[in-house]
């Protein structure tokens, strides 16, 4: 059964579409949490617009529900793949401004042109199973995603206070920490002058006097430079990093109520990945995450999927040897096939294969997976050759690939030829990152019900990362449910080949300590 809901002016109205897609039992309510929650022992799927601005409301009520379609969200995935014309009217995500619903510039539509875009994305999926998963599980995503933000991480104010202190020096009323301060200083007396340390262009300059042949002030060129003012400079962006992106002001704007509340942007990337509109979440400096402490009585169980990409392109590829290579550490596997002679050398291969590396060690190891996986290379080959010439690749579950930008007119044959290239090393990670990305959807959704049933928070998502804040006594189940979503991901997405999705599940008191 689908329950159809829009919002009518200071209210909403819902509606259920019955078989023949006509709305019926159509009515106009001022409580959609209470509405909503009177219909949802009938487990129906429930359809909107956009989850960002209707499952706040119902979240806010400590309303919770099993299932939705976004539409916003899987027109984008159907319009991209050719199976619907692109209408902007379902893919711009709707804003609130303070105080009102839905801003007059981005109107919502009417629950009948909700029922109606249903009807024709329903259509356009009929028949293809695969794409119909891929659906379902960018919406449960997308509920997902505005849990996440409501019930936000655990976050410790005093501990986060006393981890940037020891890492900066005291808050500072004004200006930069003491220890920033200092090393801006030293980097100052290295160079025999006052330098805006903060700007580049001036920074580059002032490098260039010393006498140093850099091209950019990036810390990855300055490591390689012997100068006695790479060590504090170095010191310096690492720590002035720590400062803008997790420092006092982030945490004044992010973190309240003892919880950090971060905005996901389910498929940000054009894999499918996500991404943050704000807060961060995604790149929590290791500095403070043992501000990341369980409430008391509670633990956090730290999850991470291994060597998730290489997995998937076995199953993709239906490669039993290097499935059988993944069986336990995939890149000790590759060194036990005699394919590489060391882990690391295993680490740089496989990400040559992956994202198109040709010089180097890269270069040199990628030819042995050839030889030793040819179906796995084979799909992520093929995706590179269709990137270059022009055309469109899919992942697992079909998500498509942008069209290759076009370029300037004149071009010189060198310069196109480099640029389909680049192009082509894209789309031979897009399948592979996009199918990772649907697996880790699948992931996150079984464990969402199984949290659901036996009780439990989801609490952060990192592409192949999960935190779940869970009650002490409930934390080792909660560990073998991680788990158990996982095998049931690769068993959803790749039915019967044998792959291994091995999770490593930690129970600690602080993220931090999930890394010792």
């Amino acid at each position: 059964m689908d329950a159809v809901v829009a919002p009518d002016g200071d209210a909403w109205e819902v509606a259920l579409v019955g078989d023949d897609g006509a709305l019926r039992e159509r009515r106009r309510v001022h409580d959609l949490p209470a509405a909503v929650a009177a219909l949802e022992p009938e487990r129906p799927r429930w359809v909107w617009q956009d989850s960002s601005r209707v499952v706040p409301t119902l979240l806010a009520a400590g309303v919770a529900i099993e299932r939705a379609r976004d539409l916003r969200l899987c027109h984008r995935i159907l319009a991209d793949a050719g199976r619907m014309t692109l209408d902007a009217r379902w893919t711009r995500r709707l804003r609130a401004p303070d105080g009102a619903l839905f801003s007059l510039e981005e109107a919502p539509e009417t629950v009948a042109a909700v029922a109606s875009e249903l009807a024709r994305q329903e259509a356009a999926v009929a028949g293809d199973a695969s794409m119909r998963m891929l659906l379902g599980a960018e919406s449960t995503g997308a509920l997902i995603a505005e849990e996440l933000l409501h019930v936000g991480l655990p976050w410790s104010a005093a501990e986060h206070d006393r981890l940037l202190a020891e890492a900066l020096g005291p808050r500072p009323i004004a200006g930069r920490p003491s220890r920033l301060q200092a090393l801006a200083d030293e980097v100052d007396a290295e160079l025999g002058q006052h330098v805006s340390i903060d700007s580049a262009p001036e920074l580059l300059r002032a490098l260039r006097a010393a006498g140093l042949d850099v091209r950019s002030t990036s810390r990855w060129e300055l490591r390689d430079v012997d100068h006695p003012v790479v060590e504090p400079l170095v010191a310096y962006k690492r720590l002035y990093r720590l400062w803008t992106a997790n420092g006092w002001q982030w945490a004044d704007e992010w973190v309240r109520d003892g919880r950090f509340h971060a905005e996901y942007v389910p498929a940000g990337v054009v894999t499918g990945r996500w991404a943050t509109a704000g807060g961060g979440a995604m790149q929590i400096a290791k500095q403070v995450r043992g501000a990341v402490v369980a409430d008391p009585g509670w633990r956090l169980v730290v999850a991470d999927a291994a060597q998730l990409e290489p997995r998937v392109l076995a199953a993709m590829a239906r490669d039993e040897a290097l499935a059988e290579a993944a069986v336990g550490d995939l890149y000790e596997g590759l060194v036990d096939d005699g394919v590489v002679e060391s882990r690391p050398k295993a680490k740089v291969a496989m990400l040559g294969a992956l994202y198109g590396g040709t010089s180097g060690d890269s270069g040199r190891l990628v030819p042995n997976l050839r030889r030793a996986y040819p179906r796995a290379m084979r799909v992520v080959d093929e995706a590179a050759a269709t990137g270059e010439r022009g055309g469109l690749v899919r992942t697992w579950l079909g998500r498509t690939s942008p069209p290759m930008p076009q370029g300037p007119e004149g071009m010189a044959d060198r310069d196109v030829i480099s640029r389909e290239r680049a192009w082509g090393r894209f789309t031979r990670n897009f399948v592979v990152q996009g199918s990772a990305a649907e697996w880790a959807l699948c992931w996150m959704a079984l464990l969402r019900r199984s949290l659901r049933a036996g009780g439990g928070e989801l609490v952060y998502f990192l592409h192949d990362e999960v935190i779940v804040h869970a009650p002490q006594e409930r934390a080792e189940a909660v560990a073998d449910e991680i788990r158990a979503a996982a095998d049931g991901a690769g068993r959803m997405l790749f039915g019967t080949f044998p792959i291994a999705f091995p999770v490593d599940a930690r129970i600690v008191d602080d993220y931090g300590a999930a890394n010792d």
